[in-house]
């Protein structure tokens, strides 16, 4: 809810925070950001609260180039007040208050919160709040009470498909804390790498993981940079499925005989720890055991996603155990070995999460289902009394637009689930997989999409301006940059790559209107395996670049009406022109790079050709009709345009059939 106190603030206020606060009210006049800026806190302080404060007065100077000092003021008459009541929980729960208020006057600026992760997001938002005024930055003279929609609001991360860096982690942690995300799903193991040190099981890593993993000190080391940040980790070790990589040193908690070899295909894999046996529970519990002194959290992933059974089906003694204990189906079997391991996990005092595949009426009512089968599943399981979170609409390698995320939501007005049902609605995660992504290609598939998504697990519901959301993610995806993120520079660095210059303006523009497609397509396409090289132009151009909406904008203006909104019609005639003017000399570094020529030549020359239907089009809605015919090749043009091709799609073919179906024929 945004209130402006008096026509002033109206004007001079731009709203450019991101999630939305529950409570904004506006008054006139601003907080100048000077040198004698000072911070002091009352009540409550420590360790963690300080070093945030530090953290952000760095960042207040960095972004204002104002000198700021870094101490923490002693007494009266500080420019910030932080009030924090108390720590909060030693190890952040799914129930940790994070709500907070700030006040800021000319004068001064007070910030409140119960709890010491509260007074972080504030201190998000304050950031957020600078803007220039008259030559100088001012924190606006606003009223701010807010706290999150949803308790659990979380990024997985797949490290197990490619190893990402612990500076890789790092970064996106600090990007998480800026858009008020709070669980960090660190998923470590997978057919393709096992990528946590076990001291307990050192086989584990030395056969299972290419040498690529995290130390326990490392690992020690992420949790508390996360818990600087007020973001919890939850780990996911998967099983009984997707597991190959723990087979490669143990062959024996199996259920095929071996032996094993790091999987390099994607896909669903035939392979699955053996439910049968004593031993495999054993292990399991000296294992959990380990990660249970490691991670603090008190939940724990199990994965159980995708186990298809057919080693299960294809061991005689797994079938006669299964006929032994009345077991009509392989889901059965899982949902006994589920049942053991929750025991284990109850003996170190964990809560069990898993994907929809553990839903099961004989599982306790305090386990967590993560559902990737959509809105209708998450909701089944909230019927049955289980707690669930929503990840199917958030999944990044569909590469859907910011604004198609944007909209979706764990927890529509419209569901009819009851009051009591609705509050097991935990809240949603993005989840990004790793197939197809490294540490230099994984900002820009993150970022900044998932600031759209953090928004909507944040603020309110009726929050749903897809335009003003893609006007603020704009300023947002600036911000994230700051933190080391690359979703904005790595395009360049990728196409510079390819091109083999630095001369690479015009494949810029061409880079710009362009984006991966889905994971599934590119799948098909290309055959990928973890060994396949991430270095094409589909690896360098962004999901759902600005391009793709300033384009919808343009068009769904102009075509308002045409007469009277000239100015746009003229932007898009710019672009057009633009496009036009660049595409020969695309061409040209086409033809001199191999990986381009292969991935882009067609997209290459149908560019130009777009263009000028665009532009013919722009032309034609703003002086007189079309000769007949024109729109019957150009939408063919469009149509042939939108075929696979190269693993790049163009983001304006929408806008542009918009165009062309508007115009009049003689």
């Amino acid at each position: 809810m945004i209130l402006f106190s008096g026509h002033l603030r109206a004007q001079s206020f731009v709203n450019t925070l991101m999630p939305e606060p529950a409570k904004l009210m506006v008054a006139p006049g601003g907080l100048a950001i000077t040198p004698t800026f000072t911070v002091t806190t009352t009540h409550f302080r420590d360790a963690r609260l300080e070093a945030a404060l530090g953290r952000m007065l760095h960042r207040l100077e960095y972004e204002t180039g104002v000198p700021i000092t870094k101490e923490i003021h002693q007494g009266q008459g500080a420019t910030l007040i932080v009030e924090v009541q108390g720590p909060g929980e030693t190890v952040q729960s799914v129930d940790e208050d994070e709500s907070y208020a700030l006040e800021i006057t000319p004068n001064s600026a007070l910030l409140k919160a119960n709890t010491v992760v509260g007074a972080l997001r504030g201190m998000e938002t304050l950031l957020q709040l600078v803007q220039p005024q008259q030559g100088k930055y001012v924190l606006p003279a606003v009223s701010i009470e807010d706290s999150p929609r949803f308790q659990w609001r979380g990024l997985l991360i797949d490290c197990g498909r490619h190893f990402e860096p612990v500076d890789v982690i790092k970064r996106t942690l600090d990007g998480m804390a800026a858009v008020k995300l709070n669980v960090f799903h660190w998923h470590l193991t997978e057919d393709q790498g096992f990528r946590i040190e076990s001291k307990v099981y050192p086989k584990l890593t030395q056969m299972g993981s290419d040498g690529l993993f995290y130390t326990q000190e490392q690992a020690k080391e992420i949790i508390e940079y996360a818990r600087e940040r007020g973001i919890r980790v939850v780990p996911e070790f998967d099983m009984p499925g997707h597991s190959t990589s723990w087979f490669v040193g143990h062959p024996e908690i199996s259920s095929g005989p071996g032996p094993y070899q790091i999987r390099r295909e994607f896909g669903i894999s035939d392979c699955a720890m053996d439910p049968t046996r004593e031993s495999t529970y054993k292990f399991l519990d000296k294992f959990i055991g380990e990660m249970a002194q490691l991670f603090p959290d008190p939940y724990l992933h199990i994965g159980g996603d995708e186990t298809n059974g057919v080693q299960w089906k294809n061991n005689p003694k797994i079938v006669a155990f299964m006929q032994q204990h009345h077991m009509k189906d392989t889901a059965a079997l899982q949902a006994y070995f589920n049942q053991r391991l929750l025991r284990i996990l109850q003996k170190y005092h964990k809560h069990m999460v898993g994907w929809d595949e553990i839903l099961n009426p004989d599982l306790p009512k305090d386990v967590v289902v993560q559902s990737w089968r959509g809105v209708a599943s998450l909701s089944e399981g909230a019927r049955q009394g289980y707690q669930g979170i929503l990840s199917a609409p958030y999944y990044l390698d569909g590469m859907k637009s910011a604004g198609e995320h944007y909209l979706a939501d764990p927890l529509p007005s419209s569901s009819d689930l009851t009051p009591e049902q609705r509050k097991l609605i935990l809240g949603g995660e993005v989840c990004m997989w790793g197939e197809h992504v490294y540490e230099r290609t994984i900002d820009s598939r993150i970022w900044p999409r998932t600031a759209a998504i953090a928004e909507r697990l944040w603020s309110p519901e009726n929050v749903r301006n897809v335009d003003d959301m893609y006007r603020r993610l704009d300023v947002m995806s600036v911000r994230l940059e700051a933190f080391g993120l690359t979703h904005i520079t790595q395009e360049d660095v990728g196409l510079r790559a390819l091109a083999g210059t630095t001369d690479i303006n015009a494949l810029h523009v061409f880079a710009s209107v362009l984006e991966p497609v889905s994971f599934g397509e590119r799948y098909e396409a290309q055959h990928t395996s973890q060994l396949t090289p991430l270095d094409r132009l589909i690896d360098a151009v962004r999901p759902d670049p600005p391009a793709k909406h300033n384009t919808e904008l343009l068009v769904r203006e102009f075509l308002q009406d045409p007469s009277q909104h000239q100015g746009e019609g003229q932007q898009l005639q710019r672009i057009f022109s633009q496009w036009q003017a660049v595409a020969p000399e695309v061409e040209q570094q086409l033809n001199a790079s191999p990986l381009l020529a292969e991935d882009a030549t067609l997209r290459a020359q149908q560019w130009p050709g777009l263009a000028k239907i665009g532009s013919d089009a722009v032309h034609y809605l703003t002086g007189g009709a079309a000769p007949a015919g024109w729109k019957q090749s150009s939408l063919a043009a469009i149509d042939a345009a939108q075929k696979p091709s190269g693993m790049v799609r163009f983001v304006f073919l929408a806008p542009l059939r918009q165009l062309v179906n508007a115009v009049s024929e003689h």
